[in-house]
């Protein structure tokens, strides 16, 4: 086990520093310089790391990539969102979703109910607007300008009073859920429906999905709603690093 954490702890250096001498990572692992380069010669047989034949020293090989690439896909949004989902509804009594961007709409793919929910309603796999959502405005919030403006371009729908449809409006209230970290959606989309939103991210930082908590708006109340607003940002950057990002 000691050789299996170090050999872990020499990629976590390399992976660091870019680069580094046996002598180097030798005293970071505080080991006999014949030890890391023993450690070194199974890792560069394996692939996991490379030496540069002018400077000696070792960087990360291609076969890091290679199980990189493995990881990236099993770490598949609903997969991880899953369990995530289920304890936060249990933890907040509300319903829980996780929606990504299907051309123009947010689509749920995983949906969490909590104790307090009184409706049976099922948003799994509905695609829903993207501005009149709290999910769809984070995902649109986060698109490359160009085709933010695209999307605000088209012609938007009023599904309540509450729906906001014009674009300047719109576009300042999409500034703000960057800034801030979440979307609201109060009775945008059906009367008596709140909901507050926050960005998954993958392990480039790109916005991939967006973690929503929604419920009546009786219950909701404004300070219920920052509450979970916070909630929902916490949470969502936990599964942002159940997906690879910040490391």
């Amino acid at each position: 086990m000691q050789s299996v954490d170090r050999a872990v702890s020499v990629l976590e250096i390399l992976a660091q520093h870019g680069e580094a001498a046996v002598s180097e990572i030798a005293d970071e692992l505080e080991v006999h310089r014949s030890t890391a380069f023993r450690l070194l010669g199974v890792l560069e047989n394996r692939g996991l790391v490379s030496q540069s034949a002018d400077r000696g020293k070792y960087y990360l090989g291609a076969g890091v990539l290679r199980l990189a690439g493995a990881a990236a896909v099993r770490l598949d949004i609903s997969q991880e969102g899953a369990p995530v989902c289920r304890e936060l509804a249990d933890e907040l009594g509300e319903t829980v979703n996780i929606a990504v961007l299907d051309d123009d709409a947010a689509v749920n793919i995983m949906q969490a109910r909590g104790s307090a929910s009184v409706t049976a309603q099922n948003w799994l796999g509905r695609r829903t607007p993207l501005h009149a959502t709290s999910s769809g405005k984070v995902l649109l919030a986060h698109l490359p300008q160009a085709l933010r403006e695209g999307l605000l371009a088209r012609s938007l729908p009023r599904f309540t009073e509450h729906t906001v449809t014009g674009t300047v409006p719109l576009r300042a209230e999409l500034d703000t859920v960057v800034e801030q970290g979440y979307a609201r959606a109060l009775e945008e989309l059906e009367v008596g429906l709140t909901a507050v939103a926050a960005p998954v991210r993958a392990h480039d930082g790109k916005v991939i999905g967006a973690l929503s908590v929604s419920g009546p708006v009786y219950r909701l109340t404004e300070d219920r709603l920052g509450e979970l607003a916070k909630r929902a940002v916490v949470v969502a950057g936990d599964l942002s690093r159940r997906m690879g990002y910040g490391f």
